[in-house]
């Protein structure tokens, strides 16, 4: 016998949305009138070749733990399941009885195919479905310019983005009715090991160290930014030795923070702001060329000689370089799942240009190792450090790591805290420990070739020879 539409069900669809407060979904869910089911299907294969890297997993894995903590703690659950998308939904609508299913769409343009599909099978099936849009600060429809098509230039882009409508304020939800919204009976749960997100061994030490994946992290960050850093958070953004950013990327990826939350927690700064504003030109680019986290925006850019060699790449993922900035940067990342962005841009420029591997295997080494890790952020950044995707910097821009680290961690903090063997020498040779008397050298315990790597490249020489054939590739069209 059918459950009557009124008390039936709705299952609330989860995937990187994963909170209580202005949460498009769930809010359909509760005034729908019936139990709410929470659902998460961990489904990889769906997600190929982009499926969560290592780092990715990890931050799931606990902000999985910590949302159904948050939902227990209001009189609910999260029901956790492994397998197709499509046909675990209709698995569970079958022995609840559910009737509805609400979820948040992703803005990647696979993660779109995907949603009509399910909403297609779905409705095939009898079951009614709403879907909604919580992943982006704008509508991106509707931002084009004047001849209808898509803008390349952030500048323009985000011009037109602040001539609309600012984003509405995130909207609370009254969460003391989901104690009175829980199934009868809840279906049955996977346990979350049985995903295996966590890595083998031990070399997530760091992050917990680093990061609190949870909702109380998210909140800390937030305070944090309103009450102490967003008064200086365009002059301090730049400095990697200091917590000057607000470290909100892997809350916002998985959706622990809203867009909307961010924009209300830095709305003092337009510089803040528009850093929101870069997230949001990666997912529009994304959108409208959905070939960018593989192939280069700048067609001619497939004609450049990328001479792979793979001790170079380990070299650079080990931060065993010889230029301090880029080694510290490096070894941040594989300690901590994260890195500071001003350093990412230094890192990328140093393994494209100075030791001309393919922006695509450092794109893919980020993708694995970052617990921020999204895919229209990391193809955009890469592109842009590369000068081959759109708004990218010029391909004459080749950033020199010893005047980045000179200027910007100009004490040497970030390079101690990251790379010891040279947390001894003087300021004056700390990115540049190559320039150092031997008796310098030797006082500070550093052995170049021994315990601390001399440059595997000169960056004189190394710019010049990027630049020729940066200028072969363009005289060749």
């Amino acid at each position: 016998m059918d459950i009557p539409a009124i008390t039936a069900p709705t299952m609330v669809w989860l995937r990187r949305d994963l909170r209580l407060t202005d949460q498009p979904a769930l809010a359909a869910a509760l005034a729908a009138g019936g139990p709410i089911l929470p659902v998460f299907i961990w489904a990889p294969e769906e997600e190929a070749p982009w499926a969560p890297g290592a780092a990715s997993r990890w931050w799931l894995h606990h902000a999985l733990a910590d949302y159904d903590a948050q939902l227990r703690a209001c009189g609910s659950r999260l029901i956790l399941r492994a397998g197709p998308s499509l046909e675990t939904l209709l698995d569970l609508a079958t022995q609840s009885g559910a009737k509805k299913v609400c979820w948040n769409t992703l803005p990647e343009p696979a993660a779109q195919k995907r949603d009509v599909a399910v909403a297609a099978g779905l409705r095939a099936q009898g079951l009614r479905v709403e879907l909604f849009s919580g992943a982006l600060l704008f509508n991106h429809e509707t931002i084009l310019n004047q001849s209808g098509k898509p803008f390349q230039v952030f500048t323009a882009f985000w011009r037109r983005c602040l001539a609309a409508p600012p984003p509405p304020p995130p909207k609370k939800l009254p969460l003391g009715g989901l104690a009175r919204r829980a199934p009868r009976r809840w279906p049955k749960s996977a346990p979350l090991q049985s995903l295996g997100l966590l890595p083998r061994g031990h070399w997530d030490q760091g992050f917990y160290t680093a990061w609190e994946p949870t909702l109380t992290g998210a909140q800390k960050r937030m305070r944090k930014l309103q009450k102490h850093s967003i008064a200086r958070y365009a002059t301090t953004r730049d400095t990697p030795g200091k917590d000057g950013t607000s470290r909100f990327s892997p809350y916002l990826h998985f959706g622990q923070i809203s867009p909307r939350q961010a924009w209300r927690a830095g709305a003092a700064s337009k510089k803040f702001l528009a850093e929101l504003g870069w997230r949001e030109f990666a997912h529009y680019l994304l959108r409208h060329f959905p070939q960018m986290p593989a192939r280069p925006l700048r067609e001619e850019f497939l004609r450049f000689p990328w001479p792979r060699r793979a001790g170079f790449l380990r070299a650079w993922q080990r931060g065993r370089t010889g230029y301090p900035l880029v080694d510290a940067g490096m070894r941040e990342l594989w300690q901590t799942g994260w890195m500071h962005n001003r350093v990412r841009m230094v890192c990328a420029s140093f393994l494209v240009k100075h030791l001309r591997q393919p922006w695509t295997d450092g794109a893919a080494w980020f993708w694995d190792t970052l617990v921020d890790a999204d895919l229209a952020n990391n193809a955009m950044g890469w592109q842009w450090v590369a000068g081959c995707g759109a708004d990218a910097a010029p391909y004459f821009r080749v950033f020199n790591p010893t005047l980045q680290g000179e200027r910007f961690d100009p004490d040497g903090e970030y390079v101690r805290r990251y790379v010891p063997e040279l947390a001894k020498l003087p300021a004056a040779f700390i990115h540049a420990p190559w320039r150092a008397p031997q008796e310098v050298l030797r006082e500070a315990g550093v052995i170049l070739g021994k315990n601390y790597s001399r440059p595997m490249v000169e960056h004189e020489s190394a710019r010049r020879n990027v630049l020729r054939d940066f200028q072969k590739m363009s005289k060749a069209l």
